[in-house]
């Protein structure tokens, strides 16, 4: 493994432990060169994922690889101020990747990863559900606001 500071490419590893969710080990690791420590996580990824983006009314589709990180941002930021901590995140955005490397696909549309995450948020928080719908559905004005805002608290009601 490189090490982050000096780019050494040897480094050591002085303690390995699973993470909470368990879908991850982290590494503590000494760099050999400069004596930093760092860490790294170790995930299984079943198969390389691929995410198709619409690119407006042309139907024409961007394809770039699954960034997890990417994914785990923007949960975060739906999350954000509300009392979910960061181990939930990990096990909601662990439990989406799990789904779509299972699912049979390689190619998945960003659309059914925005359906997975309001799922998932729908059950953990209606605040960070309503904030990720906010940016997922393309909210312009507060009435958007307001008429979804509605419809999740329908639904807690029924």
């Amino acid at each position: 493994m490189r090490c982050p500071f000096c780019a050494h490419e040897d480094s050591q590893v002085k303690d390995s432990r699973p993470t909470e969710d368990g879908t991850a080990i982290r590494r503590r690791r000494q760099c050999e060169a400069c004596a930093a420590r760092f860490t790294t996580f170790e995930r299984i990824q079943l198969r390389d994922l691929t995410v198709l983006k619409s690119e407006g009314s042309g139907g024409e589709n961007r394809r770039e690889p699954f960034d997890r990180d990417k994914l785990v941002r923007s949960v975060s930021i739906a999350c954000r101020k509300r009392p979910i901590d960061g181990q939930q995140v990990e096990k909601l955005v662990s439990g989406i990747q799990r789904q779509l490397e299972t699912g049979g696909d390689t190619e998945i549309a960003a659309q059914r990863i925005g359906e997975l995450v309001m799922q998932g948020l729908k059950g953990l928080d209606s605040v960070a559900y309503i904030r990720f719908a906010s940016v997922y559905k393309d909210f312009t004005e507060a009435r958007d606001f307001k008429e979804f805002a509605g419809t999740v608290n329908e639904v807690a009601k029924g």
